[in-house]
């Protein structure tokens, strides 16, 4: 965007509380607080609350929550009895907090969006993720995008659709719990063909590794994993660097720590995407055109 950061001071006091100070004023301004609430989720959720508090209190004109990956977003749900639905709650902490607007890249589902009682801007990273497979060049009669579960067909139609209109697979599975996932079936033709998994995001690997194995016993010469969001928790490295995989195309809305990387892994950078978005947002601007 061509602006230099705004100057804030977060630490810890010796019990875990969190503290912020702005460096600099914001009365008047419009702010923009740039914070994924991944790992450790609860720590970066809280850290985002104070921040805001702390913009409102300094008289800021507005604050947009920019919310590169949202945690808790997969809780949008019940599934069971007894179960909270956290995505609405983060989002009234959110909101409590004093947020005037949020911006956030590839929810896990677009109806949590709902939860907001405040305007959200929701931007895709697929846009990214396009443009590096783009420059791949890979002959777009080898392409087929799989789905890795059920769930996400209509994300990887979508993204099939904009990736030279290629074919779409499913990756049918059984879920018997939290991160743990069967592969049962696959529906679609993928034998000597280049095959794109696409997710919104990758946790433990168990779901896409499982779905890449079943790909290459079906035939596929490649297999390349494509995902907004590196969440990695364990075994998830073990999994991806295991040799299923020619690439994995992840982005940057999770930082990632060094122990993180390894060969096959692709990190491509949102700065653009989410600039170019709080550009339109600050210059009341249609968002939407700015994909067309």
């Amino acid at each position: 965007m061509g602006l230099n950061l705004g100057k804030i001071n977060i630490k810890r006091f010796a019990d875990g509380e969190i503290y912020v100070q702005l460096q600099e004023s914001v009365r008047g301004d419009d702010v923009y607080l740039v914070q994924p609430t991944g790992p450790p989720a609860n720590e970066n959720l809280m850290e985002l609350l104070v921040m805001i508090d702390a913009c409102r209190r300094a008289s800021a004109k507005s604050v947009t929550a920019v919310i590169p990956y949202f945690g808790y977003a997969r809780a949008d749900r019940k599934t069971q009895g007894r179960e909270s639905i956290t995505a609405k709650l983060a989002a009234n902490l959110i909101t409590e907090a004093g947020a005037d607007r949020v911006l956030v890249c590839d929810l896990h589902s677009g109806q949590s969006m709902g939860y907001f009682d405040i305007p959200v801007d929701h931007v895709s990273g697929q846009h990214v993720l396009l443009d590096y497979l783009a420059s791949k060049k890979i002959n777009s009669n080898d392409l087929v995008v799989v789905s890795p579960d059920v769930g996400g067909v209509a994300r990887a139609r979508a993204f099939a659709k904009k990736l030279s209109d290629a074919p779409l697979a499913i990756v049918d599975k059984r879920r018997h719990g939290h991160n743990v996932a069967e592969v049962v079936n696959l529906i679609g033709d993928v034998k000597g063909k280049v095959a794109v998994m696409l997710d919104d995001m990758i946790d433990t690997a168990g779901t896409i590794s499982e779905g890449a194995a079943l790909l290459h016993k079906e035939g596929a010469k490649e297999v390349y994993a494509c995902s907004t969001h590196a969440v990695f928790s364990p075994p998830a490295i073990e999994r991806l660097s295991s040799g299923l995989f020619q690439e994995v195309i992840v982005t940057n809305t999770i930082p990632l720590a060094q122990k993180d990387f390894f060969p096959q892994l692709r990190v491509l950078s949102v700065a653009n995407l989410l600039g170019e978005t709080i550009w339109c947002v600050h210059g009341g601007c249609s968002v939407s055109n700015l994909f067309q």
